[in-house]
């Protein structure tokens, strides 16, 4: 979630939307990007964990120089591509952590919490659409996210392990989800307020995410 996010608010920058709320959003993130990733390297089960934690490091490593460096045409389709060298990175390593999880309440964990991902993934998309620079493809990187998050949020609807407090948080994601993509079909005809719901959504969207990630953990956790 982190790799996308910072990308977003890099690309909310470039834009112009906001410019006060992404500087800290990209400040925030970096920052909780630094910390977990340090407490990551504290939970090593096996040289599987040891070898993508490396990998994920290593890909940081060039994300936060491109990142922190002089804003250009380059380096911003630098950060893009950088985002995606530790998304995949990121994704690696959750696989392996959930395989350690092994339970069906380990899986909603790992499907909520890539919800979060997705969309600020798909935000990322429409900012960067929106800058103009390395814009190719992007149209169908958003949609392919947009198709996985509502496939997932079905999956999560239907689980049977959900309880009272987590269907009820499901209906707010539900409601969220529908603001967000309202915000990101191209019907609003001003630039500047489209890119701006965008922006909020995107973080509203997040929140309910994480709250209801925070829920199935409970579950693993019993």
């Amino acid at each position: 979630m982190l790799s996308q996010r910072l990308a977003k608010a890099y690309a909310m920058q470039v834009v112009g939307v906001m410019p006060d709320k992404a500087a800290g959003l990209l400040d925030q993130s970096r920052g909780l990007f630094e910390a977990q990733l340090g407490e990551l390297k504290t939970l090593v089960p096996n040289e599987a964990v040891h070898g993508a934690l490396g990998d994920l490091d290593y890909a940081w490593t060039g994300y936060r120089a491109a990142l922190n460096a002089p804003r250009t045409p380059e380096s911003t389709r630098l950060v893009l591509v950088e985002s995606e060298k530790t998304l995949r990175a990121a994704h690696a390593l959750t696989g392996l952590y959930e395989k350690q999880a092994a339970s069906s309440a380990g899986r909603l964990v790992n499907l909520s919490g890539r919800q979060r991902m997705l969309s600020q993934r798909m935000a990322k998309c429409f900012m960067f659409q929106q800058s103009g620079v390395a814009a190719d493809g992007l149209r169908g990187e958003m949609e392919a996210a947009r198709r996985d998050f509502v496939a997932a949020l079905a999956e999560l609807n239907a689980a049977p392990e959900n309880s009272a407090e987590i269907r009820t948080e499901l209906g707010l994601a539900n409601m969220q989800w529908m603001f967000f993509e309202q915000a990101m079909n191209g019907r609003e005809p001003n630039r500047d307020i489209a890119v701006r719901n965008v922006a909020t959504t995107s973080e509203r969207i997040l929140e309910v995410m994480d709250s209801l990630t925070g829920r199935y953990e409970k579950l693993v956790r019993g």
